[in-house]
C-alpha cells in the first residue's frame, strides 16, 4: 500500500527542475552544502537519484541553480521614481537579508563570480552606479566596491548569527566581547576601547545600510573632486 501512495503521489506531482531546486535550497538551509547530496534530495523528493540526474548534471549545476533561484528573488528592479543610491540601498540590503536567510549563498557567490548568480547582482549594482553619472573608467572600480561590501558583510553577518542560533545568545556575545575591549590596554588599543559600547548597542542592518552609505558619498565625492 505505501509503495502504491508513493507512485501516486509522484504521477500526481511529477518531477521538474524547479521541485529540485526547491527541495534542495530546504536541504541547504537546514542542513548546508555538506548535508546535500543526491541521495538525501531523492528522498526528500521520493524519487530516485537517476531522476533528478535527468533534470540536473550534478551537484554543481545544482548549488548554482540554487543560488540562482534565491538571488533572482531579491532582483525585483528599481522603482522609476527612486534614486540610484535608492536603488543601490534596496538592493544591497536585498541581498543581505538573503545570505542571512540562506547562509550557504554568500559562499556560492563567492566562489562563482563568473556565473549567473554573481553576474546579475553584479550587473544591478553597475546599471546604477551608471545611473549616478560616475565616468566610465570608474564603473568597474565602483561597482565592484559595492559588490565586496555587500559579499563581504553580509556572509560574515551570515557567519555570526548563524553560529550563536539565537538573539540571547548573540546579545550575551557582544556584551562578553564589549567588556573585553572596554578593558584592553588603553594604549595600544585606545580606538577599540572607545567605541565598546557601540559594539554592544549596534544593529548589524543599520550597520550595513551605514558602509553603504559611506561609500556611496565616496563615489559622489570623488566626481565632484
Amino acid at each position: 500500500m505505501a509503495t502504491r501512495t508513493r507512485r501516486a503521489e509522484r504521477r500526481g506531482e511529477p518531477l521538474s527542475r524547479e521541485r529540485i531546486v526547491e527541495a534542495a535550497i530546504g536541504i541547504l538551509d537546514t542542513a548546508g552544502e555538506g548535508g546535500l547530496t543526491f541521495r538525501v534530495l531523492a528522498e526528500r523528493l521520493t524519487t530516485g537519484p537517476g531522476a533528478i540526474y535527468w533534470h540536473v548534471s550534478g551537484k554543481d549545476e545544482l548549488l548554482s541553480a540554487a543560488t540562482e533561484a534565491v538571488v533572482a528573488d531579491t532582483m525585483t528592479g528599481a522603482p522609476a521614481d527612486v534614486t540610484p543610491q535608492e536603488a543601490i540601498r534596496d538592493l544591497a540590503l536585498g541581498v543581505f537579508d538573503a545570505i542571512d536567510a540562506h547562509p550557504w549563498i554568500g559562499t556560492q557567490l563567492s566562489r562563482s563570480p563568473g556565473q549567473s548568480p554573481m553576474l546579475r547582482v553584479f550587473e544591478h549594482l553597475g546599471r546604477q552606479v551608471r545611473a549616478l553619472g560616475v565616468p566610465h573608467e570608474a564603473h568597474f572600480t565602483a561597482a565592484s566596491a559595492l559588490l565586496n561590501y555587500i559579499l563581504g558583510v553580509g556572509g560574515q553577518n551570515a557567519a555570526n548569527a548563524h553560529g550563536q542560533q539565537s538573539e540571547e545568545n548573540r546579545t550575551e556575545f557582544l556584551n562578553t566581547v564589549s567588556v573585553a575591549w572596554a578593558n584592553l590596554d588603553p594604549d595600544e588599543y585606545a580606538f577599540t576601547r572607545d567605541v565598546a559600547e557601540q559594539l554592544r548597542d549596534h544593529d548589524d542592518r543599520v550597520e550595513f545600510l551605514a558602509g553603504i552609505d559611506i561609500i556611496l558619498t565616496g563615489i559622489t565625492a570623488s566626481q565632484a573632486g
